[in-house]
C-alpha cells in the first residue's frame, strides 16, 4: 500500500512561496534590473557574430515553424518556448560578458533572462491572439528580481562547485520557480516544478582541464530550457518530489552534497539584484576583472619592455586561485577566458581585452605564453576575507611587474571592479556605451539609438509590451 507523500522540503517551500507571493518594491532593484536586461540583450546580440554560437540556434528540426512563437533576440527565429529559452540563454551567456554573482557558489543570474524573456514573449503573443494584454517590461523585471534572488541567495553559503556540480543547477531552480509562476502556477505547482529541477544536476567537468569546452557556453541555455520544460510539465499536472533535497540516501543532499544541508542564508527579497556585479568594459571571468584593470594601468609602463620582464606577481583571492589559475597549454577560447594569467598577459600587451582576444589568432602570439611563464600567483588572505565579507564583497587582485635589471612597477591593487555596486554610478554610462556597441553589430544605427533611448527611460520601458520590445531586436536581414 502506498504511503503518504513526505512534507515539502523547507527550501523548496520557501522558494515557491516567494516566487508566487512576493512583490518586489525596491527602486534600486528595479533600476538595476533594467540595466541587467539591457546588458543581457546586448550580450546576446554580440554573440551573433560567433558562428560557434549561431550554429546551435534555430528549430530543432530544420524548417519547423511555430506560428506566434517566441522570438530569439538578434535573430529571425520564432520558436517554441523551450527551444527559444535554449537559444536566448545560450546567446546571453556565450561570451562570458553578462553579469555575475560571487559567493560560496558563483554564477550568472542574468542567465535566467534566457527563460524569462522568451516565456514572457510567448505568453504575450498568445494573449494578444486571445484579446488579452501582453506582459509589460515592469512585470518581466519583477520576475528577474525574483530569479536573481533565488539563485544568488542559494549561492551565498552552498558551494556546489566543491562537490563537482555545475552552478547552472541554480539557474535551473530559479528559472523553474519564476517561469511556473509566470505561467499562472500556484505554490503547489511551483513546488512540483522546482523539485524536478533539483533532480537535474550536471557535472562541471566541461569547465576544467583537460575537458574545458564549449558546453560551458551553452550550459545556461540548456538549464533554462529544462526549466521551461519542468514548468510546462507542472502546469499540465505532473507530480513533484517533495523531499527531493532531504530524502535519506537518495535525496540531493545525501547523493550530491556529501550529506550537507542546503540552506538559505537570508530571507528572500531583492538583495541579489541590488548587489549584482556587471562586466562593463571587457569579457573576463569575474575573479580576474580587477587583475585585468590593474594590468591596464601598467600597460604603458611595460609594453615597450616585454623582453625585459623577469616576473609578473599576481596576488589574488582563494576562489580565483581555485578556478582560473592555469598553467600549460590552453586549448580553446573556453579555456583561455578562464585563465587569469592569459587575461592579464593580454591586458599587459594590448592595454585592452575583447572577446576576439580569446581566439586562436591572438593566442598564437608568442609574447602571450612567454608572459604567462613568468607569472607567479600568490594567495592574499585579506583579499579572501574581504571577498566573503557581506559588507564588502570585494574581488581584489594586485599586479606588479619586475624587470631583469632589478627595477619594478608599482604594485597595483584594484579591490572593486568597475561593475561592483560600490562603483555603480561610474559604470552606468559605460554600460550604455557597451549596449550601443553590442547592438551595432546586428542592428542599424537608427534602431540602435531608439533602443538606447528606450533603455534609458525607466517609465517608458516599464510600460512597453515585452513582445513589442523583442520585435525591435530582430535584424533587418539575417
Amino acid at each position: 500500500m502506498k504511503g503518504p507523500m513526505p512534507a515539502t522540503d523547507n527550501v523548496i517551500a520557501k522558494i515557491a512561496d516567494y516566487a508566487v507571493n512576493y512583490q518586489p518594491d525596491s527602486e534600486l532593484a528595479f533600476d538595476t534590473a533594467r540595466l541587467c536586461l539591457m546588458d543581457s540583450i546586448g550580450c546576446a546580440l554580440l554573440a551573433m557574430d560567433y558562428q560557434a554560437c549561431t550554429k546551435l540556434l534555430g528549430p530543432d528540426v530544420e524548417g519547423m515553424v511555430v506560428p506566434n512563437g517566441a522570438r530569439v533576440p538578434g535573430t529571425r527565429h520564432q520558436l517554441d518556448p523551450v527551444k527559444a529559452a535554449f537559444d536566448t540563454g545560450t546567446a546571453i551567456r556565450w561570451l562570458d560578458f553578462n553579469d555575475t554573482w560571487l559567493a560560496a557558489e558563483w554564477g550568472h543570474p542574468s542567465d535566467n533572462f534566457g527563460s524569462i524573456i522568451p516565456v514572457a514573449d510567448f505568453i504575450s503573443r498568445s494573449n494578444v491572439l486571445g484579446s488579452s494584454r501582453s506582459i509589460n517590461v515592469t512585470e518581466l523585471l519583477e520576475m528577474a528580481v525574483k530569479a536573481y534572488e533565488i539563485q544568488g541567495v542559494l549561492a551565498l553559503d552552498n558551494s556546489f562547485n566543491s562537490v563537482g556540480i555545475d552552478h547552472v543547477i541554480l539557474v535551473k531552480v530559479a528559472s523553474t520557480a519564476v517561469v511556473t509562476s509566470m505561467l499562472g502556477g500556484n505554490v503547489q505547482q511551483v513546488e512540483n516544478a522546482v523539485s524536478n529541477a533539483w533532480l537535474d544536476a550536471s557535472l562541471r567537468t566541461y569547465r576544467h582541464a583537460p575537458n574545458t569546452g564549449s558546453r560551458k557556453s551553452w550550459a545556461a541555455g540548456d538549464a533554462v530550457s529544462r526549466a521551461v520544460r519542468f514548468s510546462l510539465n507542472a502546469m499540465s499536472g505532473e507530480m513533484g518530489y517533495p523531499s527531493a533535497l532531504t530524502a535519506r540516501g537518495w535525496g540531493f543532499q545525501d547523493t550530491w552534497f556529501r550529506g550537507e544541508e542546503i540552506t538559505l542564508q537570508r530571507e528572500l527579497d531583492s538583495y541579489v539584484m541590488e548587489n549584482i556585479l556587471f562586466k562593463v568594459s571587457f569579457p573576463a571571468e569575474f575573479h580576474a576583472q580587477t587583475a585585468v584593470e590593474a594590468a591596464f594601468q601598467l600597460h604603458s609602463q611595460v609594453v615597450s619592455r616585454l623582453d625585459e620582464i623577469d616576473e609578473v606577481l599576481i596576488n589574488s583571492q582563494e576562489s580565483a586561485l581555485r578556478i582560473i589559475d592555469k598553467t600549460g597549454p590552453l586549448n580553446n577560447p573556453a579555456d583561455r577566458d578562464h585563465c587569469i594569467q592569459y587575461m592579464t598577459a593580454i591586458a599587459l600587451i594590448k592595454g585592452a581585452l575583447t572577446a576576439g582576444d580569446y581566439e586562436d589568432e591572438v593566442a598564437m602570439d608568442p609574447r602571450v605564453d612567454q608572459l604567462r611563464s613568468k607569472m607567479t600567483m600568490n594567495h592574499d588572505r585579506r583579499f579572501t576575507e574581504d571577498y566573503i565579507d557581506p559588507d564588502k564583497r570585494s574581488i581584489a587582485n594586485s599586479v606588479q611587474v619586475r624587470f631583469k635589471d632589478g627595477s619594478s612597477t608599482e604594485n597595483i591593487t584594484v579591490e572593486y571592479p568597475v561593475g561592483h555596486r560600490r562603483r555603480r554610478q561610474e559604470a552606468k554610462p559605460l554600460l550604455v556605451d557597451k549596449l550601443r556597441a553590442n547592438l551595432c553589430t546586428q542592428l542599424d544605427k537608427e534602431r540602435v539609438e531608439e533602443l538606447v533611448k528606450l533603455f534609458s527611460d525607466q517609465s517608458t520601458l516599464g510600460l512597453m509590451a515585452v513582445d513589442d520590445l523583442v520585435d525591435m531586436l530582430v535584424p533587418a536581414d539575417d
